[in-house]
C-alpha cells in the first residue's frame, strides 16, 4: 500500500512538472484549433488516452488505488497479443516489403521515363488524388479492424487483427517495432496493383501506355501512400528522436501530426481513424460517418462495436 502511495505521488509530480514545461505548446495548439472545434477536450485526451509523450509515465499509468497498468506494454492483454507474433507472420512480412520494394522501383522508373512536361498539371491532380484516396482506405482499414471482429477469427485474427488490438492498450509498441513488422502487412496490399502496373509496362505498346499514364500516376500513389500508412503511424506515435525533416512533414500537415492522433487514442478509440495524412477525419467526424456505418451493421447483424476491443482492455 505504501509502495503504491509513493508511485502515484512520484506520478503527480512528474506529471505536474511535464505539463508546466509543456503549456507553451498546449497553448499554441489551442491557438490552432480555434478555428475548428475540437472533436476532444485536452482534459478527455489527458485522462482517457495513454500519456505517450511523457516518458515518465509511458508504460506505468496507474489506475487509482491499484498497481494495474491501464495501459502500456506491461498490460496483460498487451503482453499477451504481443506473443502471438510469430515466425510465420515474420517471414510473410519480410518477402512483402521485398516484394513492393522491388514493384515500386520498377513502376517509378516507368513512369518517370514516359513523363511528359506538358501533362505535369493532370499528374499532379492525380497524385493528390492517390494521396486523398489513401487516407480515406487507411482510416475504412482502421475503423473496420479497430471496431469489427475478433483475434480468435481463422486465420485473419491473429495475423491482422491482433496489431490493432495490441495498439490500443500499448500505442507505443509500434515504436518498438522495426521496419519490416512496421510496414509487411500494408507493404503487402499493395502488391497486386503494383504487379498489374509492371505487366502493363512490360507488354503495353507505348500509346496505350501514354494513355493509361495519369491513372498509372494516381494507382501508384495510391499504393505508395497506403505501403507508407504504418511508417506515418509510427512517426504519429514517436516524440523523441525524429528526423527534422519528418516533423516538418508532420508541422504542415502532409503526414499524421502526434497531436491530431491522439483525439483517436481517447478511449473507446471511436473517432478520427485515417492516418495517412489525416486530412479526413475532421470532416467525416462531422458528417458521423463511422457513427452511421455502426448504426447500421448493428442494426442489421445485432454486433455491437468494439466489444473485442473492449475485452483485451479489461484483461487484467
Amino acid at each position: 500500500m505504501f509502495q503504491t502511495t509513493q508511485l502515484q505521488t512520484l506520478h503527480y509530480h512528474l506529471t505536474q512538472e511535464y505539463v508546466r514545461k509543456n503549456q507553451n505548446k498546449t497553448k499554441k495548439y489551442t491557438m490552432n484549433c480555434k478555428l475548428i472545434q475540437p472533436v476532444k477536450s485536452e482534459k478527455q485526451i489527458w485522462e482517457n488516452s495513454m500519456p505517450e509523450d511523457d516518458p515518465n509515465s509511458n508504460s506505468d499509468t496507474l489506475q487509482e488505488s491499484s498497481v494495474i497498468p491501464r495501459w502500456g506494454p506491461n498490460h496483460a492483454g498487451a503482453k499477451e497479443l504481443a506473443s502471438y507474433y510469430t515466425k510465420g507472420k515474420r517471414l510473410q512480412e519480410i518477402i512483402s516489403v521485398v516484394s513492393c520494394v522491388l514493384l515500386i522501383i520498377i513502376n517509378f522508373s516507368y513512369l518517370l521515363y514516359y513523363f511528359q512536361p506538358s501533362k505535369w498539371s493532370y499528374v499532379l491532380i492525380a497524385a493528390l488524388s492517390g494521396i486523398i484516396t489513401a487516407d480515406f482506405l487507411s482510416g475504412l482499414v482502421h475503423w473496420a479492424a479497430d471496431t469489427w471482429g475478433s483475434v480468435q477469427l481463422p486465420v485473419i485474427g491473429k495475423a491482422f487483427i491482433r496489431p490493432f488490438r495490441e495498439h490500443h492498450i500499448d500505442p507505443t509498441s509500434i515504436t518498438r517495432h522495426d521496419f519490416i513488422e512496421t510496414n509487411g502487412d500494408n507493404f503487402m496490399v499493395t502488391i497486386p496493383s503494383l504487379t498489374y502496373m509492371s505487366y502493363q509496362f512490360f507488354s503495353y505498346p507505348v500509346d496505350k501506355i501514354q494513355e493509361l499514364y495519369n491513372w498509372n500516376c494516381y494507382l501508384f500513389l495510391l499504393a505508395l501512400f497506403i505501403a507508407l500508412t504504418n511508417q506515418i503511424h509510427k512517426w504519429s506515435h514517436t516524440y523523441f528522436g525524429l528526423p527534422r525533416w519528418v516533423t516538418l512533414l508532420q508541422t504542415f500537415y502532409v503526414v499524421l501530426p502526434q497531436r491530431h492522433h491522439r483525439i483517436h487514442h481517447v478511449a473507446p478509440h471511436e473517432t478520427y481513424f485515417c492516418i495517412t495524412t489525416g486530412w479526413l477525419n475532421y470532416p467525416l467526424e462531422k458528417l458521423h460517418f463511422w457513427e452511421t456505418c455502426e448504426k447500421i451493421i448493428e442494426a442489421v447483424t445485432g454486433c455491437k462495436p468494439r466489444m473485442d476491443d473492449m475485452r483485451w482492455a479489461q484483461k487484467i
